[in-house]
């Protein structure tokens, strides 16, 4: 039977989503301020503002499923935008009884002294680690009163086709595929986990599917870590380019910068992802789902590929 889902938000992930629900023979909504179509075949666009919950209810109606695949670009602005966002996705589940499933991210971990799991506490100390945590825990809440259901998957650094400016890899490859040198943030030789979002579209389908998944979070299978200028050399090398110079850029220098350029200080709050080893342990979900990562190696063609497409 034809199901109806829809999918917030139309960056890598909620493409990425989007096209494993549209291949699947479901019908799919993109929701979206703008409406532009992604040009995913078989996939229908609206425009409207998510943050409303009435209007992104009357999409909803019907939904098996709704997929916050949301990614508010400037840290800057997160206080203002999400709080309202989040809250009418939430609205939105309970009125309608659609699963709301949530792409996650790391940050509500905070500083770890080893790999990122699931039953570690939400322990951020950011503001903005702090904002994801609070969201997560409110769903959650109100998932345990039986007011809707809900799931969250949570990825590492993304790479994959789309990822650009959502990844730290992607930022700086255009510049390395020149043959150029690149800077990255803090140190370039620790070892750092990348998912790949076509992975953890894969992983939060799956788990608006599976009732037995909701109620919690899972970390999405990815392959073994590697560190910035190994996991660029792999990219590079699928490209059949050759390396390029690592440079890396202090922390403490964006802390400097940060004291005039709020975006600086923003990224400068999150830099000990890059001054120790920030790597996951995703052994649940690859129990539980089956599943492990998309192979290293397509990975990094399907990266490169995406670029130049």
């Amino acid at each position: 039977m034809t199901r109806q889902h829809v999918v917030v938000g139309a960056g890598p992930v909620g493409r990425h989503a989007a096209a494993l629900l549209a291949d699947r023979g479901d019908e799919v909504v993109v929701v979206t301020r703008s409406g532009r179509d992604t040009g995913l075949p078989g996939v229908r666009h609206v425009g409207l503002d998510a943050s409303d919950a009435d209007a992104l209810t009357a999409v909803t109606e019907g939904a098996a499923a709704l997929y916050n695949c949301a990614n508010p670009g400037d840290y800057t602005q997160w206080e203002r935008v999400w709080p309202p966002l989040a809250s009418a996705l939430r609205t939105a589940a309970e009125r309608t009884g659609a699963v709301y499933a949530i792409t996650g991210n790391l940050y509500p971990y905070g500083p770890v002294g080893g790999a990122m799991h699931e039953g570690l506490p939400d322990a951020a100390t950011d503001h903005k680690g702090v904002l994801r945590a609070r969201m997560w825990a409110d769903a959650l809440a109100a998932h345990r009163a039986g007011h809707l259901r809900t799931v969250e998957v949570r990825g590492a650094d993304y790479v994959g086709p789309g990822t650009g400016q959502n990844g730290h890899v992607t930022r700086v490859l255009p510049t390395a595929l020149r043959g150029k040198p690149v800077t990255v943030l803090g140190r370039s030789d620790q070892p750092h986990s990348y998912t790949d979002v076509g992975d953890v579209a894969r992983l939060l389908v799956a788990a608006a599917d599976d009732e037995r998944a909701h109620g919690r979070t899972w970390i999405v299978p990815t392959n073994a870590p590697r560190t910035q200028e190994q996991a660029l050399a792999d990219v590079l090398r699928a490209a059949g380019r050759p390396t390029v110079p690592v440079r890396s850029l202090p922390i403490g220098v964006l802390r400097a910068v940060g004291a005039v350029v709020p975006f600086a200080r923003e990224i400068a709050q999150l830099g000990y992802q890059w001054t120790a080893p920030y790597v996951v342990d995703d052994r649940a979900a690859r129990a539980h789902f089956g599943f492990g990562p998309t192979p290293w190696d397509e990975v990094c063609r399907r990266t490169v590929d995406g670029l130049t497409a």
